[in-house]
């Protein structure tokens, strides 16, 4: 059997001196041409492998290069070398693959983020993306876990639709329909009855409306998956395709989707910081390395680690977006123009700047937005009595701003059909959405989870393009 081999982070964690084991792994480094420095991706740490001198042919020792994968088999002893309390002291060695150490582009030494992502493919070996992406597996087990334990029905909303949850047009078109020459109709516009669906479709960029259905049957039901936005953002938080968690609950209200939101938040931080610490560890050195060469006044007033432990620890802010507005238009940084967008008055949608600013200078802490002017948000939001603003919540995290955007859904039919006529939102197209409302409605509830923005603030990586494995924007679609 080829794969019959220990992993090394089990060896490093429980191997015992006198054991026989086969590892296998990628090359780090080879010193001395007697001890070599494994990986296998199961840790950041390595195993040391040890080809006692005269013991191996000259010829395989030449192969044994950075980059290269190799099987070693041998006896467990202790360890004479810093920072290991065992090694592997090698009987056969096996080249399982070269590599060109002079053309490899991962050498022993520091490498930018930004030449990383030019090798995304590679990447993944570094001690970096080994962390982060390890967090990434387990934050998404985690969020499966946390749903059945409560007794939720995972729900697989489609890719493809033909309906816009969001409004804002900002979708990626799929067509089979020749680009050079569509077919037409007399008023010159395209023919989509030709198309291979027979109607216009596009890339979902949300799962929301199709999770309501389900919330409809199931009570409670949640999509995780991919979604898509077609928008023009070249930023370190925007991504054209990226992950979304997005739970529906029938019988739910306002209050009751914030409590299961912030629930959520903090359960998937526990997760991480009892399962992955090593990592973590890992990355909190990095970023505090990282945030040596800030300004003083950009640096973060918590180490990573410690922010995860307060946001876990303590109770989220809440705040309505009035009161919200009235701290930001009073504040020294908006009177001074401190602000890219100032504030002005109710009404103005919050930008990045406005929501960083009330978690980490105001608060700092996470907030809960509620109450939001009707006229910035989507038409299937339940409309309060004020007639001015909607059910709506989101969460704002230190360091990225929105992490969580949410709502108590419009259950009314009447309120629904009339805000959608308002929005110029056509009601035939989206009859089957209507009749949840028409057939034994109920108070319901939701909100969407950024995948990649959570794995942001757990890993404390700046730029979205380094928590996805091969990032989708502007300009980029390598691999």
């Amino acid at each position: 059997m080829f794969n019959k081999r220990t992993k090394i982070k089990m060896l490093l964690s429980s191997g015992k001196e006198g054991e026989q084991v086969t590892v296998m792994g990628w090359v780090r480094t080879f010193r001395n041409n007697q001890f070599i420095a494994l990986n296998d991706g199961s840790t950041n740490h390595n195993l040391q492998v040890v080809a006692a001198l005269g013991a191996f042919d000259e010829a395989l020792l030449k192969r044994i290069t950075t980059g290269a994968s190799i099987r070693a088999s041998g006896l467990l002893v202790a360890s004479l070398g810093k920072g290991q309390s065992i090694e592997l002291k090698a009987g056969s060695i096996e080249i399982l693959g070269d590599s060109d150490a002079e053309k490899y582009p991962l050498q022993p030494k520091k490498h930018s983020l930004e030449f990383l992502r030019e090798i995304a493919h590679l990447r993944f070996r570094t001690n970096t993306f080994g962390s982060v992406f390890r967090i990434r597996h387990s934050l998404a087990f985690a969020v499966h876990k946390f749903f059945h334990e409560k007794g939720f029905v995972y729900l697989h909303t489609p890719i493809i639709t033909s309906s816009d949850a969001e409004g804002a047009g900002e979708m990626f078109r799929v067509t089979t329909l020749s680009p050079d020459a569509p077919p037409r109709n007399e008023d010159g516009s395209i023919n989509f009855k030709e198309d291979f669906f027979g109607k216009s479709a596009n890339l979902t960029v949300s799962g929301q409306l199709e999770g309501e259905l389900g919330a409809m049957a199931f009570s409670e039901v949640y999509t995780f998956g991919p979604t898509f936005r077609a928008e023009n953002s070249n930023t370190t938080r925007h991504l054209a395709e990226f992950w979304m968690i997005e739970p529906e609950m029938a019988f739910h209200d306002l209050e009751d989707n914030m409590l299961l939101a912030e629930e959520f938040i903090r359960y998937l931080i526990g997760f991480v910081m009892d399962n992955n610490r090593e990592d973590l560890d890992f990355l909190a050195q990095r970023l505090a390395e990282e945030e040596k060469s800030l300004p003083q006044d950009k640096r973060s007033e918590l180490g990573l680690i410690e922010k995860l432990e307060f946001v876990r620890n303590n109770e989220f802010q809440r705040l309505t977006y009035t009161e919200a507005i009235d701290i930001l238009r009073e504040s020294n940084h908006n009177k001074k123009k401190k602000f890219q967008y100032p504030v002005e008055g109710w009404g103005v949608d919050l930008q990045s700047e406005h929501e960083r600013y009330l978690v980490e200078k105001h608060f700092k802490k996470p907030v809960i937005l509620t109450n939001y002017p009707k006229e910035i948000k989507a038409f299937y939001m339940r409309q309060n009595d004020d007639g001015k603003t909607v059910a709506a919540m989101d969460i704002l995290a230190p360091g990225i701003g929105e992490i969580v955007g949410g709502s108590q859904r419009e259950e009314r039919l009447d309120r629904l059909e009339t805000r959608m006529r308002e929005m110029h939102i056509p009601a035939e197209e989206l009859s089957w959405y209507l009749d949840t409302r028409r057939f034994g409605t109920v108070p319901h509830a939701g909100f969407g989870l950024g995948f990649e923005r959570m794995v942001q603030f757990v890993t404390g990586m700046t730029n979205i393009r380094d928590v996805i494995a091969f990032a989708r924007t502007p300009k980029n679609c390598e691999f």
